[in-house]
């Protein structure tokens, strides 16, 4: 019997795709009015970032950015996550209590991992600024953990968003960038999977919070 009672739960199960820190998670979820015991997190690799939903190994992920997959829906702007750069802890950046992205274009940026969207991530590291100095992306990493130990050194900065704090190690900030637009967050999905209705639920539920 408990085993049975088991399987309805997980059957119950949002199995969520995130990546970087959990913060935004937590904020999806209680848009949701859900406990995170009703979700199962997953993370996606960002180098493809849209491959585990679209084989259905996660009902639905969270996306930053403006995500425009033809054969994916996506939300409303769910919550918002403000504009960041990582750099090294004695960066000539990293006392400053805000940036300007003029300033991060004197240091060389990362490049998309993998088959990361080019046009998602022009938002994440234009080419350009908005004063139209070159944003040199130079580096390539495939996950957190090797960007921060690279960011560390002093090689390079890592224009990203602010809650990558949550997981930065003692040799590294993150300090934000003011004159960027936060990065949108929305709920993902493929058009052709009819979701389960509890999955449903969640997305609608977080959509209606939202609009609030």
């Amino acid at each position: 019997m408990p085993e049975a009672s088991q399987t309805v739960t997980d059957s119950r199960l949002v199995r969520l795709g995130y990546h970087g820190s959990t913060t935004v998670v937590s904020d999806i979820i209680r848009l949701a009015g859900r406990d995170e015991a009703a979700v199962r997190l997953s993370e996606y690799d960002i180098g493809d970032p849209f491959a585990e939903v679209r084989a259905g190994r996660q009902d639905v992920m969270i996306a930053k950015f403006a995500v425009r997959e033809p054969d994916l829906f996506t939300t409303r702007t769910l919550t918002e996550d403000a504009r960041a750069v990582v750099v090294a802890a004695d960066h000539p950046l990293a006392a400053r209590d805000h940036v300007s992205v003029e300033d991060v274009a004197a240091y060389d940026c990362f490049d998309r991992p993998g088959d990361f969207p080019a046009y998602v991530w022009d938002e994440v590291v234009p080419p350009h600024t908005p004063a139209g100095r070159p944003l040199h992306r130079r580096h390539r990493v495939s996950a957190v953990p090797e960007m921060m130990r690279l960011v560390a050194t002093g090689a390079g900065v890592h224009l990203s968003v602010i809650s990558l704090a949550d997981l930065a190690p003692a040799g590294v900030r993150v300090v934000p960038v003011h004159d960027l637009p936060p990065a949108p967050v929305t709920l993902a999905w493929p058009r052709e999977r009819e979701l389960p209705p509890h999955v449903r639920e969640f997305i609608a539920a977080a959509e209606q919070e939202a609009a609030r």
